[in-house]
């Protein structure tokens, strides 16, 4: 029997959620409390958006930028550009504006919808946006007063007022261009990233599978990381598709005030970077009996790997299951996740063995193909043991760079990673770091990331970066960065000692540096490369007194 054939449309799966679930709430947290609207109105308001932009002139491939924190107006953009065919240009609030001046360029974005608490970050760029020929302002509590020296702005209920609350969404090829998102820029200009409709359509079906995030009509959902970044890894999408009640923290990042969305909207499922939890985890054991988080039942960490210490916290303290989760800004983002049970046959065994897969990056998303090679691009065995590059490929994984294909990121049809690793019997991947942070000292590899979550794990300590140093005789040798907990002293010996009790000798860091912070790169990982540069302005000399290289 033949079955018809339906293009893969974003617009298909976005409508689902208002017709299901159409008075379910949507909540933006604000300077005042929070402000709330259906999904009935968020439809019929994104319908209006949609109008309002095709009169703007915006058609099907033309790109829109937002500028905006996570609220139900940046929802309402993601709704309209997908319904109508244009693209979603999501702009990172935190880049430079060197960075955000060539994204902008890059991209051709005609109109930017953007908050009005950021405009400041936007203005310098007046002069130098020659695609833009208008901007929309979206307003929240104490700023309904906005004004700015950008071109032809507009008030964003001004820009959407009596417009028909229905759009007749096109088809279109279901390879047409659905968003683009620009990686950070650690390295040269930032880097393009396309999002297809097909592509985005098979990974929300696929982020909301059991043994994915599991996400339900019947969650509660705080898209703590930004909708600015990586397409929120796809929550948005998922949850306009399901109907779940979302909690949008807009500006309001501090632990103080997610715990407060956490415990009034009654959340079951969160998404944020290690930094938030961590910060989260300090605000709760300085207060523990002041939050009733009850109604939260798992935590999704992504954009660095979780310390194993603060995984089994949230279970042991909360009874919360943290969910590790891999990918990048080029598998849009899921690629891997680890749950603590995972496999029928993981049921029988010990809840410490539980949590050493939970601690590592996951298994592979089906629909996606995942490996691991040496330098001549031979695959190397899954023993747990052999450690290669990371190659990926399948149907929502980067095949090249938006007008910049850059051919040595790519092999063969496999998106080279940049990270190192290796896969277990049990097919579970195991990072070891991001091929630039690890350190070679001897001709051997030291793992900064295994450094790091070692260190964590000691009482006493908040956050840890390891990074290499040049050595005159070893090439490099780690470097540790400490912050404390606030009012502990925890000795540098005290940390060595710690380390040994896992690592060799030459592996332990030959200094460590106490700090109030650690730099953070505009996703909420921490920033190494700064952190490089700054021991370098610094002419850091590594001290010779413990020998530990000789010693080992």
């Amino acid at each position: 029997m033949a079955m018809q054939h339906t293009p893969l449309l974003m617009s298909a799966l976005i409508e689902r959620g208002a017709r299901v679930a159409p008075n379910e709430e949507i909540v933006t947290a604000t300077a005042n409390g929070t402000r709330r609207q259906s999904y009935r109105e968020t439809r019929a308001r994104a319908h209006q958006l949609a109008h309002a932009l095709a009169d703007a002139g915006i058609g099907v491939g033309d790109v829109v930028g937002t500028f905006m924190w996570n609220g139900s107006r940046h929802l309402e953009a993601y709704h309209a550009c997908a319904g109508m065919g244009a693209v979603l240009h999501t702009l990172n609030i935190r880049l430079g504006t060197k960075d955000l001046e060539y994204i902008v360029n890059h991209a051709g974005d005609r109109v930017i919808i953007a908050d009005a608490d950021v405009l400041p970050l936007l203005e310098p760029l007046k002069d130098v946006m020659p695609t833009v020929e208008r901007v929309v302002v979206a307003t929240e509590d104490g700023f309904e007063g906005w004004s700015t020296s950008l071109p032809r702005a507009v008030d964003y209920e001004a820009f959407i007022a009596g417009r028909p609350t229905r759009y007749e969404w096109p088809e279109i090829d279901e390879n047409s261009p659905l968003g683009l998102c620009y990686t950070s820029g650690t390295t040269g200009d930032p880097k393009g990233v396309e999002y297809e409709h097909r592509s985005q359509y098979l990974h929300t079906l696929t982020e909301c599978l059991a043994d994915s995030m599991g996400l339900s009509g019947a969650d509660t959902v705080l898209g703590i990381v930004p909708m600015f970044h990586a397409m929120g890894w796809g929550i948005p999408w998922a949850a306009l598709m399901l109907g779940c009640k979302q909690v949008m923290p807009h500006r309001f990042m501090d632990p103080a005030r997610l715990l407060d969305l956490l415990v009034s909207e009654r959340v079951t499922i969160s998404a944020g970077v290690p930094t938030i939890w961590q910060g989260v985890k300090a605000a709760v054991e300085a207060n523990p009996d002041a939050y009733d988080l009850s109604a939260l039942e798992r935590l999704t960490c992504g954009g660095s790997a979780p310390p194993p210490s603060l995984i089994r916290w949230y279970w042991d303290a909360l009874g919360v299951e943290m969910v590790q989760g891999w990918g990048m800004t080029e598998t849009s983002p899921l690629a891997t996740l680890s749950r603590r049970v995972m496999k029928r046959s993981q049921l029988s065994i010990s809840e410490d063995e539980q949590f050493e897969n939970v601690a590592k990056a996951g298994q592979l998303m089906p629909g996606l193909e995942l490996d691991i090679f040496d330098d001549d691009f031979n695959r190397l065995p899954h023993d747990g043991e052999s450690v290669g590059e990371i190659l990926i490929r399948g149907p929502w994984i980067c095949s090249e760079y938006y007008r910049n294909p850059q051919p040595d990121k790519f092999h063969d049809g496999w998106l080279i990673t940049g990270d190192v690793g290796k896969i277990d019997p049990e097919e579970y991947l195991i990072i070891s770091d991001r091929s630039k942070d690890l350190v070679k000292s001897g001709g051997e590899w030291i793992s900064s990331v295994d450094l790091e979550n070692h260190i964590v794990a000691l009482d006493g300590v908040a956050q840890a970066c390891v990074v290499a140093q040049p050595h005159p005789r070893w090439d490099e040798r780690p470097v540790a960065l400490v912050v404390p907990d606030p009012g502990r002293q925890v000795s540098a010996e005290a940390i060595l000692a710690h380390c040994a009790t896992a690592f060799a000798k030459w592996q332990l860091p030959d200094d460590v540096l106490y700090v109030d912070s650690i730099p953070l790169t505009s996703t909420g990982k921490m920033d190494k490369k700064v952190v490089r540069a700054h021991l370098a302005d610094q002419e850091y000399v590594l001290p010779d007194l413990r020998k530990l290289a000789d010693s080992g």
